[in-house]
């Protein structure tokens, strides 16, 4: 029974960022206002069930979905995008308290290759009292403050950096890739939908249960564990494949924290195989697979900025790019329009 309700509420806040795309696109008018409980009741049940997935896919459906009706009831049509745009960034801004991040990762989500200049004073706006807001409520942010530096003057560094950006450019690929080809298989293969969550859902909880929940939730504590040289080789793939099953048989919840995790852990790891400054490489491996699997550029050097300060801002630009160009236009959003077709 539970599993039947689960469902029912999970076929709609499957389509949510979908949605939420469609009509940044302006290829829908209408983004249900019952998608903002439905989005927060099935992540709840996600992470109360120890799912392998983040919530900031629910922040940014919540103020997309409230500056949609917005629009609506103040009969602003004409900008009804950059209103979009904006519910967007304040979305993220309040969960991460990263207000450029958030504001730059709205402009240029939606549509590969086009920034939506247009919603950058409401963006920035509406992301800084949203990041303060939820500051001022309680919410930690999580911040290191990185002690160690890139030596940009050496030409073995920046070629390193360079392999780094390419290294976690293939992996934010992977990211995406397997979770589209995992939907789909999945679906081919068990087409009572009833069944494929359920049956699933007994494999993965076995799985998680195995590792002691190590690779269950957001992943914070993988992250945390970067930073203080906690970390074995395998974390970084173990939570790409739980977070990849999680969202592919149909959970609810969000893949940016998860790609965090993924990106620090796996930098840990690079870090000695290259002999980097460890906090270093997990920090550039943080942003590089965001970078990646998100299909985004300027948002994950301002992550850079504003999670690990302006210190080492060129090795966040050299990785992010080469990240970014890697992934091929791969992204875990399916509904990202290709402007530069």
């Amino acid at each position: 029974m539970i599993t039947w309700l689960y469902y029912h509420f999970n076929e709609l806040c499957l389509k949510g960022m979908t949605l939420v795309f469609e009509t940044g696109q302006q290829k829908r008018k209408e983004i249900p206002l019952i998608l903002i409980p439905l989005v927060m009741i099935s992540t709840w049940i996600t992470h109360l069930f120890g799912g392998s997935a983040g919530r900031e896919g629910v922040a940014v459906q919540i103020g997309a979905t409230l500056s949609h009706y917005f629009t609506k009831y103040f009969h602003f049509p004409k900008n009804g995008k950059v209103l979009l745009i904006t519910g967007m960034a304040a979305g993220f801004a309040g969960l991460f308290q990263t207000p450029l991040t958030a504001l730059f990762f709205a402009m240029e989500v939606i549509v590969i290759g086009k920034i939506e200049y247009e919603a950058l004073l409401p963006g920035f706006i509406a992301s800084f009292i949203a990041s303060y807001t939820s500051h001022f409520l309680g919410l930690e942010k999580f911040s290191v403050n990185i002690q160690q530096y890139a030596n940009v003057n050496d030409m073995k560094h920046i070629m390193l950096m360079i392999l780094l950006g390419i290294i976690f450019g293939i992996v934010g690929r992977l990211f995406s890739t397997a979770l589209s080809v995992s939907k789909t298989f999945l679906k081919d293969k068990i087409k009572n939908s009833y069944k494929r969550i359920g049956y699933v859902s007994i494999i993965l909880v076995i799985g998680l249960m195995i590792f002691k929940g190590r690779y269950s939730g957001l992943g914070t504590n993988l992250i945390e564990l970067s930073f203080h040289q906690n970390v074995t080789v395998y974390d970084w793939f173990l939570k790409l494949i739980f977070t990849v099953i999680t969202l592919a048989i149909g959970f609810q919840g969000g893949e940016v924290t998860p790609l965090f995790s993924i990106g620090s852990t796996l930098g840990f790891i690079l870090a000695y195989l290259f002999h980097l400054p460890i906090e270093l490489c997990a920090a550039l491996g943080y942003a590089g697979v965001f970078a990646s699997a998100t299909n985004t550029l300027f948002a994950p050097i301002m992550i850079g900025l504003e999670v690990f300060g302006g210190s080492n801002m060129f090795a966040f630009i050299i990785v992010c790019i080469f990240a970014y160009l890697i992934n091929g236009n791969k992204s875990i959003y399916t509904a990202q329009s290709n402007e530069m077709k």
